[in-house]
């Protein structure tokens, strides 16, 4: 691998690693209002770059290929929401402001458990990056490397608020900054690792990238429906949740539109 994708590829995870930094700055308790517009804007940057960066891109790069366009476009992001489905049964791991936990039951500490909610969606966030990157590196398809470093950087912008929103309620519930810290960098670090595996699986299996591009996009939705809209739409505030979305979207789409 050159420099560059190197750096492409870890650029999320700076902004996961400076919104985790954020916890050092904390005096009390994480302002829940500034919780839901973090957590709204990490939804609209998600469903903007599922959109632009992803699915219409599988669609190009079918159409390309003489395929039925919607196949690749539906399949995939089938399967994708399919794939996080099954993580999200068997991990185990628990959601903000939420005692029970979901997956197979497991003596791990609630600190843990709320690591492994957030790890659990940056999986799709760094398949996205990397499924991006390797179709901009065989060169024949419809993306660039411009447009792989635009989603990188919109995947970045939205890690960290998600490093905060970690970060911040584990100091609020009694873990030290540095540990805290500590928890929301460890969540970051399966993004480079999930973009480097779907890098190579997707040079392999060149006719399938359109697959990919869309398996990528389902995975990052289903997280979103999942997880960030209903968390961000929980108990009061919940129109600063909705403005969040509005904001992380026009911005992601902006880049994209833009720089892409």
């Amino acid at each position: 691998m050159d420099i560059s994708l190197i750096a492409g590829i870890m650029v999320p995870f700076v902004g996961t690693t400076l919104g985790s930094a954020m916890v050092f700055f904390m005096r009390k308790q994480i302002n829940k209002r500034l919780e839901k517009l973090l957590l709204g804007f990490a939804a609209g940057v998600m469903v903007a770059a599922s959109v632009w960066s992803l699915l219409i891109p599988s669609i190009e790069m079918a159409e390309e290929q003489g395929n039925l366009v919607w196949i690749p476009a539906a399949a995939g992001f089938i399967l994708g929401m399919a794939f996080l489905l099954v993580l999200d049964s068997v991990i185990p791991h628990l959601h903000l402001d939420s005692e029970k936990p979901e997956g197979m039951k497991a003596k791990v500490k609630k600190t843990t458990m709320l690591v492994f909610a957030v790890t659990l969606h940056n999986i799709p966030e760094g398949m996205a990056v990397g499924v991006t990157f390797a179709g901009a590196l065989l060169g024949n398809t419809q993306i660039t490397m411009a447009g792989a470093f635009t989603l990188a950087l919109g995947i970045a912008i939205q890690n960290f608020p998600e490093g905060a929103i970690i970060s911040m309620p584990l100091k609020s519930a009694g873990t030290s900054k540095a540990k805290a810290f500590a928890y929301g960098l460890l969540s970051g670090l399966v993004e480079p690792i999930a973009a480097v595996i779907t890098i190579f699986l997707a040079k392999l299996v060149v006719p399938m990238l359109p697959y990919y591009l869309s398996f990528a996009a389902g995975a990052m939705i289903y997280v979103v429906v999942e997880e960030l809209i209903p968390e961000s739409q929980s108990g009061e505030h919940t129109n600063i949740g909705t403005i969040g979305v509005a904001i992380g979207f026009v911005i992601m789409m902006v880049l994209d539109v833009a720089l892409g």
